[in-house]
């Protein structure tokens, strides 16, 4: 069995590379997802959001008002802090919960198990990973992608890519890069090639 760490900057074809592993058969695991269903009605997180920032966080329906918690912590980092004290532990919890689970459910021992996770080194998952591997296309790709696929202009298209870690900083920290500026295809047979080499070892 085999834990992949999956990260790569906004754009540059996570959801894609996924959804291709999921047809050859691994399990993976969307830490994004995780984030949101720990703070979804019921759970202990949310009732800690409501406790320490007031019940105007929440929805009529008890479920989380995600407009006006980000309108709380955007321009303070006091209050970010407050909130990520919150969710990143739980978040963290629940998704190794997931992993282990998936292991043990496993039908074969020669299991691929894929945690997505954007900011994988950023937040000391890495080091968990057998591997990491970094999806990667150009800085032109990424903003032509986030125009075509969200509707964003140039500018607000460049100002999200430019916001985060630089993406050579993950290439230069991966064990496998995919290209993911070529054809889905391409990206497909890169995909089944890492698979099949894995089997095989």
């Amino acid at each position: 069995m085999k834990l992949i760490g999956l990260t790569g900057n906004i754009a540059t074809g996570k959801s894609e590379v996924c959804r291709i592993l999921r047809q050859q058969g691994a399990t993976v695991i969307d830490a994004d997802q995780v984030a949101r269903d720990i703070v979804a009605k019921g759970q202990p997180a949310l009732a800690q959001i409501a406790q320490t920032f007031g019940e105007s966080v929440l929805l009529p329906s008890g479920e989380l008002n995600r407009k006006r918690m980000g309108d709380i912590v955007f321009n303070d980092p006091v209050k970010l802090r407050q909130l990520e004290a919150i969710t990143h532990p739980a978040a963290r919890a629940e998704l190794w919960r997931r992993t282990a689970l998936a292991f043990r459910s496993a039908s074969s021992l020669q299991h691929l198990v894929v945690i997505e996770v954007i900011r994988l080194f950023e937040g000391g998952y890495a080091s968990d990973c057998d591997e990491v591997w970094v999806t990667h296309c150009s800085p032109d790709q990424q903003i032509a992608r986030l125009m075509q696929s969200r509707g964003f202009t140039e500018s607000e298209a460049r100002t999200r890519v430019n916001a985060q870690t630089p993406q050579a900083d993950k290439v230069a920290k991966a064990n496998v890069v995919i290209d993911t500026s070529v054809d889905l295809e391409t990206t497909r047979r890169q995909l089944e090639k890492l698979m099949s080499e894995w089997l095989n070892e």
